[in-house]
């Protein structure tokens, strides 16, 4: 904002209006939540996994849904964040690093609730964490809040 005239500076980018910015942010929660209904649509933990020797510092399963809700809800925070500033054609590569991390993420309960291959599963995490790093490190370069919201999410 040019703020001697309180007009829009035609040199920066171009803020989008109330009704625009909700519709967006409605889309990008949508879109970011698609990401864990996809993965559990092919594949839920079932008898496989509860036979699995899990590890003393397991998490119960009711803990899963309140604290991955959360998550998911401040990852498109964060998303609709770097949006806001420029829309796609000024931060395509922050949020083409989110819809990386969002297709790794959707790709993680089928290859191991699914198919049973937790070693494939886990080269998935691997190239996760490598994106949800590289998602906090763009989006924290574009906007300080999305960086915060997606640092519970890579490094939690």
């Amino acid at each position: 904002m040019n703020m001697s005239t309180n007009h829009p500076d035609p040199t920066g980018p171009r803020q989008p209006s109330p009704a625009a910015a909700g519709l967006a942010l409605a889309g990008w929660l949508l879109l970011t939540y698609c990401a864990p209904v996809l993965g559990f649509s092919a594949g839920l933990p079932g008898e496989w996994y509860a036979a699995l020797h899990k590890p003393t510092w397991n998490p119960p399963p009711s803990i899963f849904g309140p604290v991955w809700s959360a998550l998911y809800t401040m990852m498109a925070v964060a998303a609709w964040l770097v949006w806001r500033r420029g829309g796609w054609r000024a931060q395509r590569g922050p949020l083409a690093l989110y819809l990386g991390q969002l297709a790794l993420n959707a790709a993680w309960s089928p290859l191991f609730f699914g198919l049973h291959r937790p070693g494939l599963a886990l080269l998935d995490i691997i190239l996760l964490l490598a994106l949800l790093v590289a998602t906090l490190l763009a989006f924290a370069r574009v906007h300080r809040g999305a960086g915060l919201l997606s640092f519970p999410t890579c490094c939690g």
